[in-house]
C-alpha cells in the first residue's frame, strides 16, 4: 500500500486494569495510556485514562485501543501508529482473529465473540489509520508500558476519565519512581519509522450484515 511520506508517526502504549478480575460480581477497570509524537521538532506526550464499574481485563484492553484511536482520528489526519500493550488478547486479536472474524461475517469457526461489539468499534476504528501492532511483556521494567499500567489502576481505583488526551505526566513520574529505586531502563524511544510494518488492512464487510450480529 502507497504511504503519503508526510503521515504523522505516532507511538501509543497502553495497559489495562481490573481490581479483581475473575472474581464473582462486578469488578471495577481502568485503561490508560501514553501517546508520543514529534511536534515542532520535540517529543510531545499526552496521556489519556477511562473507566468502568463492572469489566473484565479483556474488555478494558479494548477500550484502551479504540480510545486511543479515536483521540488520534479527532486530528483529522491519518497516522501511523506503533501500538505497544502487554494484553495478548488484543494485539492477537488485531494480528490474527479479526481479519477471519470479519471473513465469516463476525464469526469464530466454534463460540461466540468475546466483547463482539468492542471488536466491531475498535475495527472501524483502526480503518482511519495505519497500525503496527507490538506485545511487550508486562511488568517488566518498560518505562511506557509501566506508566499506562499506572494511569490504568489509577483510573479503576479511582473510577475516573481524562476525557480525552491531557498533557502528560510521563516525565515527573519517571523521576520520581528513580527516586524510589525502580525504573532503571531508559524509556524506549520513538519507533524508527524506515522500520514501521503496519497490519495488512482489515476485508471489507458486507454492509447488510455488518453490526447485525449483536453483542456478546
Amino acid at each position: 500500500m502507497k504511504r503519503e511520506s508526510g503521515t504523522m508517526l505516532v507511538a501509543v502504549y497502553a495497559d489495562e486494569s481490573c481490581l479483581g478480575n475473575g472474581r464473582e460480581g462486578e469488578n471495577p477497570g481502568g485503561a490508560g495510556g501514553l501517546i508520543e509524537l514529534m511536534n515542532r521538532a520535540k517529543l510531545a506526550r499526552y496521556d489519556y485514562w477511562l473507566s468502568e464499574p463492572g469489566t473484565t481485563n479483556n474488555r478494558m484492553a479494548l477500550r484502551s485501543a479504540i480510545e486511543a484511536l479515536t483521540i488520534l482520528s479527532r486530528k483529522g489526519k491519518r497516522c501511523r501508529i506503533v501500538f505497544t500493550s502487554d494484553s495478548r488478547y488484543l494485539v492477537d486479536g488485531n494480528t490474527q482473529w479479526l481479519r477471519d472474524w470479519i471473513k465469516r461475517g463476525w464469526r469464530r469457526r466454534s463460540g461466540t465473540i468475546e466483547n463482539l461489539s468492542l471488536w466491531q468499534e475498535l475495527a472501524a476504528a483502526r480503518a482511519a489509520h495505519d497500525v503496527e501492532w507490538r506485545w511487550v511483556r508486562g511488568h517488566d521494567g518498560h518505562p511506557q508500558n509501566e506508566y499506562a499500567n499506572h494511569l490504568a489502576t489509577r483510573a479503576a481505583a479511582s473510577q475516573t476519565s481524562s476525557a480525552g488526551a491531557v498533557p502528560s505526566r510521563f516525565d515527573e513520574w519517571l523521576t520520581g519512581e528513580r527516586a524510589k529505586g525502580r525504573m532503571t531502563l531508559e524509556p524506549f524511544p520513538l519507533p524508527d519509522a524506515r522500520r514501521f510494518t503496519p497490519t495488512p488492512p482489515l476485508p471489507r464487510e458486507d454492509s447488510s450484515s455488518l453490526w447485525s450480529t449483536g453483542t456478546t
